[in-house]
């Protein structure tokens, strides 16, 4: 019964394995989720989904597989779908008051429903607005759509109003989630977490419930103890690519920044533009007047830290590759030679392109840098900066 759903499960893309998929059987030949559609839902999620990236599409495949439960055809309301109507009528019973279900038995319960449909759709004609007995919209009839009945059947509605009809099926929360899309502050957090090393510091501030049951047994009564709270101890140097090219990326920047700053506890940033120089900055309003030798971030911060370029990769080749090709200032060494430098103090680094990765092979300078880098260089999506996240926790 259920194969047909992994299948599409596994044609979205969605890596389950046989394993999983036994296991949600065996859920089901258990009996967890008898007649509750919702249910049904969130175990095979639960049992089939192991990377919140895949939500998005589990909904879909799993729209598609019971399309019965999204939208219902006019002439096979009942053979829409292979969900069991018991379920559906164990799902309104769930939801709705004793009121209602006494106004559905007094038009015969869920079969009558469902036979009552089929004799108005044969004997309508036209469209209905308002009212109680026709297939229209803004009434108080079973079926239709902007209207409410406790046992509906929306037919022809884009979204669920009242989310009282018995099969509707049209929540997708998780598009934003998925590892092809541009991010946010949301998503760049989902990602940073991949990048995690635990340590305990700080005041004794957390309940250490195990201590606590421990001491307790020992003491004969309640003996409270704490501890330090868990944080990340990873170490992050941001260097980010400010102005040109990059302002057209101001905003997904300024959320990574937001999103590192919550994530890391030990986070030092500084700015450049373009290329990596012999001078850095803090302050975007002093980039002139208040530049921090790049040598002195060097032996300022050891090679603990993970080191991660954010830019565009987009300027003139000779920015890279000879003295005096900055376009701002005169540069007495190659762009080329301190970011080998850099990689040299920070072996752990990586650099983040918020370009989309299939325009890189155009800009000779993106190439150049991604060479230098050898190969670290990631878009800015939710994928890319899980894939980064991973190289830098090696």
């Amino acid at each position: 019964m259920f194969l047909p759903f992994f299948e599409a499960l596994r044609a979205a893309r969605i890596p389950v394995s046989l394993r999983e998929y036994l296991a949600f059987l065996e859920g089901m030949s258990r009996g967890l989720v008898t007649y509750d559609v919702d249910g049904f839902y969130y175990l095979a999620r639960t049992a089939m989904v192991k990377d919140e990236r895949h939500l998005d599409r589990f909904d879909q495949a799993f729209a598609h597989a019971f399309s019965g439960l999204e939208s219902i055809s006019c002439d096979d309301v009942l053979e829409a779908t292979e969900i069991p109507a018991e379920w559906l009528e164990k799902l309104a019973e769930k939801h709705l008051t004793e009121e209602e279900r006494a106004e559905i038995e007094a038009m015969g319960g869920f079969e009558k429903l469902m036979e009552t449909l089929r004799e108005r759709l044969k004997e309508q004609e036209g469209r209905h607005q308002g009212g109680s007995k026709w297939i229209g919209t803004a009434g108080t009839s079973p079926f239709g759509a902007y209207g409410y009945n406790p046992e509906g059947v929306r037919i022809g509605q884009h979204e669920s109003r009242h989310r009282r009809a018995v099969k509707v099926w049209d929540k997708r929360e998780f598009r934003n989630l998925d590892g092809d899309v541009e991010l946010g502050t949301r998503n760049i957090k989902v990602a940073l977490k991949r990048l995690r090393q635990w340590a305990r510091d700080g005041a004794a501030e957390e309940l250490d419930l195990d201590g606590t049951i421990r001491a307790t047994a020992e003491q004969g009564w309640l003996d409270v103890k704490t501890r330090p709270e868990r944080r990340n101890a990873v170490k992050v140097l941001l260097f980010l690519d400010v102005g040109g090219s990059m302002d057209d990326h101001v905003k997904v920047v300024e959320e990574l920044f937001s999103a590192a700053k919550a994530e890391f506890k030990h986070l030092e940033y500084y700015y450049f533009h373009n290329c990596l120089y012999e001078a850095v900055w803090r302050d975007n309003r002093r980039r002139w007047s208040e530049q921090i030798p790049t040598y002195e971030v060097m032996n300022t911060y050891g090679p603990d830290y993970k080191c991660i370029f954010v830019g565009d990769a987009a300027m003139s080749p000779y920015e890279i590759a000879f003295p005096g090709g900055a376009n701002e200032h005169w540069n007495a060494e190659a762009g080329s030679t301190w970011l080998q430098r850099a990689r040299t103090q920070w072996p752990d680094h990586l650099w983040i392109n918020p370009t989309p990765e299939k325009h890189w092979r155009y800009t000779q300078s993106t190439q150049m840098i991604s060479e230098i880098f050898e190969g670290r260089m990631v878009p800015m999506t939710l994928e890319g900066i899980d894939r980064g996240m991973r190289e830098l926790g090696k």
